[in-house]
């Protein structure tokens, strides 16, 4: 019997305040069997957890983090991820989407991604705590119309000030060096357009910049050249849906724009070191 085209499962939250946002408070101790939560999966639009009490252990896109309260967490919709553990948590979620957010806040969220964990100190702790309190006091309102818009507003806000807690964390754009802005512009463009460009020339194209220029920028930044970065995104994409879906590496050749499967499953083992559907059995063990 032929498999299943089975793709990575989208959580698909809830929204029954109708302001394109979704907000709840959950506490739970030890649990000896995870179950769903155990289970990888996307989310269907921005979401963000704010650990108020005990410890997490969360794996996101095969990186593995333990975080200890109080931290928060970050996810864009693209990010593959799965609960692996937790002990006496109490945590606030929330998830937003696009049409609801607030356009200059999407934009730096973008700039953000791929998002650590972050660790709070108690003065931003207790201001996330208020503020996602009188979110959810705001959504048991749901019925009433005026509340939806004023979800919305709070929403935004509560989003708001994840975003100044990564940013504060890192260097203002205004004290960017220019081979700093040149990496950002390519990493952006990298992440939206990874299945359809692989040379460095694309991505120096879009940029206005010489094929050079743009590598030298990259290198002096992360070690690495452009085509470096190019073919771990796309390893990158194959792992997750190596490891979270049924799809045939036919069909994940050919949705990261590969016609010729064998080439690109040569080009998985040179990248990742070992070959796609070895890869994929030994992480399911």
């Amino acid at each position: 019997m032929p498999k299943k085209n089975q793709p990575i499962p989208v959580n698909h939250f809830g929204d029954e305040s109708g302001a394109g946002i979704s907000i709840e408070r959950l506490a739970f101790e030890n649990l000896p069997e995870l179950g769903e939560w155990e289970q990888p999966e996307r989310h269907d639009r921005h979401s963000f957890f704010l650990l108020e009490k005990g410890s997490v252990a969360i794996e996101i896109d095969f990186e593995r983090y333990q975080i200890q309260s109080p931290g928060a967490i970050y996810m864009h919709p693209d990010q593959v991820h799965r609960i692996t553990g937790f002990e006496n948590v109490t945590v606030t979620a929330w998830a937003i989407t696009n049409e609801t957010l607030n356009s200059e806040y999407l934009q730096l969220l973008e700039d953000i991604r791929p998002a650590a964990p972050v660790l709070l100190n108690p003065e931003t702790f207790g201001l996330l705590s208020e503020a996602a309190s009188l979110c959810i006091k705001i959504a048991e309102r749901k019925k009433d119309l005026i509340y939806q818009s004023i979800l919305k507003h709070h929403g935004n806000a509560l989003v708001g000030l994840i975003i100044a807690t990564y940013t504060a964390q890192s260097k203002p754009a205004d004290k960017l060096t220019r081979s700093e802005l040149v990496t950002k512009a390519f990493r952006e463009d990298l992440a939206h357009h990874f299945t359809r460009l692989k040379r460095p020339t694309d991505y120096a194209e879009k940029l206005h910049l010489s094929a050079a220029y743009l590598n030298e920028c990259v290198k002096s930044m992360t070690g690495h050249p452009v085509s470096y970065h190019i073919q771990q995104r796309v390893i990158l994409e194959a792992k997750r849906l190596l490891y979270h879906s049924d799809q045939s590496l036919k069909e994940i050749a050919a949705g990261l724009g590969y016609d010729d499967y064998p080439y690109f499953s040569r080009l998985f083992t040179k990248v990742a070191g070992i070959a796609p559907l070895i890869f994929r059995n030994k992480n399911r063990d």
